[in-house]
Order: C-alpha cells, then sequence, then structure tokens
C-alpha cells in the first residue's frame, strides 16, 4: 500500500540550515577562507530551487506541446552556457557546437524514454518530460565540458606532436584520435563510476524521492535504471557530439591544425 510522504515545515527548512553554520563555523576555526563560498553557494541554492519550484508548478499546469517544448529549450539553452563556460579555452563556434550536441543527445534520449519506454499519454506531459529532460542534460553538460576541457587542453600540449604527424603525412584524424579518444574517455568517466557504485555505495536521489513520496522501492528502482540509462546513453551522444563538432572546427580540410583559435579565459 502506498505511503503518503511527510511534509518538511519551513520551519524545519530553517533547521537544516544548522549542516551549513557547522561548515562555516569549521571553515573559520580552521582558517580555511570557505565560510564566504559557502554562505553564497547556500543562499544562491535556496534562491534558486525555490524559483524552479514555482516555475515547475506552472510548468506541470501546461497542456500546450508548444510552450512545454520552448521550457525543454530554455533548459537546453541554459545547459549549453553553463558546459561552455566551464571550459578554460575558446575557440570559434563553441556555444553553437554544445547547444548542438546537447541538444541531439538529450532530446533524442528523454523523447525515446518517455514515449517508447514509460509509453507517457501525451508525449509531452511535463511531470514526466521535463524532469527527466532535467536529469539528462546535467548529466551530459557534465560530459561534454569534462571532454571538451581534455580535449582542447591535450591539443595545446602535443601540439607539436600533432603538427609533426600531420607534416609527415598523417591526416587530421590520425593526427587527432588519440586526443580525441581520451577526451570521450574522461567524459564518460563520471557516468560510469556513478553506475559502479549505484546501490552499494550511494542511493540515487530520484530513487530516493520516490521512495520517500511513498513509492515502493521496486517500482522507484525500475525508473531508476530508466533514468540511469537514458543518462549513459544521452551522455555518451553529447560528448561524442561536441568532441568531433571540436575537432572539425579546430582542423581544416587542408589536414592543418587551427590553433590560432585559441584563446584561454
Amino acid at each position: 500500500m502506498t505511503k503518503s510522504y511527510i511534509a518538511i515545515s519551513y520551519a524545519q527548512l530553517g533547521l537544516s540550515a544548522l549542516f551549513i553554520i557547522i561548515n562555516i563555523a569549521l571553515s573559520w576555526i580552521l582558517n580555511l577562507g570557505l565560510g564566504k563560498n559557502l554562505l553564497i553557494a547556500s543562499l544562491r541554492m535556496v534562491v534558486q530551487l525555490f524559483m524552479v519550484g514555482y516555475i515547475l508548478q506552472w510548468v506541470f499546469t501546461l497542456q500546450n506541446p508548444v510552450l512545454i517544448i520552448c521550457v525543454a529549450f530554455a533548459m537546453t539553452i541554459m545547459a549549453v552556457i553553463s558546459s561552455a563556460n566551464r571550459t578554460r579555452r575558446r575557440f570559434n563556434g563553441i556555444y553553437w557546437n554544445n547547444f548542438i550536441s546537447l541538444l541531439c543527445g538529450s532530446f533524442l534520449v528523454t523523447g525515446f524514454t518517455v514515449s517508447g519506454i514509460i509509453q507517457v499519454e501525451p508525449w509531452y506531459d511535463p511531470q514526466y518530460l521535463i524532469p527527466l529532460l532535467g536529469m539528462i542534460l546535467g548529466n551530459s553538460l557534465t560530459g561534454t565540458s569534462l571532454s571538451l576541457e581534455r580535449f582542447t587542453e591535450d591539443l595545446i600540449i602535443r601540439k607539436e606532436q600533432i603538427e609533426a604527424l600531420l607534416t609527415l603525412g598523417a591526416t587530421r584524424w590520425e593526427a587527432a584520435h588519440q586526443t580525441i579518444r581520451e577526451a570521450l574517455r574522461v567524459g564518460m568517466i563520471p557516468t560510469i563510476n556513478s553506475m559502479m557504485v549505484m546501490g552499494l555505495v550511494s542511493l540515487p536521489g530520484m530513487m530516493t524521492g520516490q521512495i520517500l513520496a511513498g513509492a515502493s522501492p521496486s517500482d522507484a528502482i525500475r525508473y531508476q535504471i530508466v533514468i540511469i540509462f537514458a543518462q549513459a546513453s544521452g551522455t555518451a551522444i553529447s560528448t561524442m557530439g561536441v568532441v568531433l563538432l571540436a575537432f572539425l572546427a579546430l582542423f581544416n580540410q587542408k589536414h592543418q591544425m587551427k590553433d590560432a583559435l585559441f584563446k584561454q579565459v
């Protein structure tokens, strides 16, 4: 039988702030210099989550697929900006490359999950579409930012070796293949590590939330497995896309490396 969840009052929410106060106190005692950052991060997190909560209440009432898709596009744009801004190296088209990669990876996987696996009716039901898209986008932007950071840094570090290979007649793919492979591996590491320990070391947030809301553990586990597989697929597609598009942007068809496009931020 499904149990009702225990609602958290604002007083209880305020009591949970003691955890952050303890952290700030420890930072002050040990002279770590993290107190200000912890306070700012906590305040931002609270404000942002309350804003998202109110927005989601409005979004969940929508029945217009056009408006829901617009919300999904807005989420993707925010993920693109976050992913690109985490990369220290810039080149022409970095935001556009991130947008195409995250859009393809997250929308394809979310669409198949909602329509083909869970079989939501209608497919644009925001109660399912928006949270699933958000979870897939969150994982994907981490993968794209890590892989793009590794790819651009490796190109700088291995510049002389790559240019030597190109001079000796190697194609741009042959010269950059090792860097591409390493960047893709780095981008997938967080997802793989998370899957390795899931259920043994950590309980996923989505599954925990469903259990706390009264869902049976078996139902929550099935949902979580579907979502983890979807996140892994979305991350793989987005990561591969952003690295390959960066490769095409930084190597021309004459098999030359356009390192002049780099700038560090």
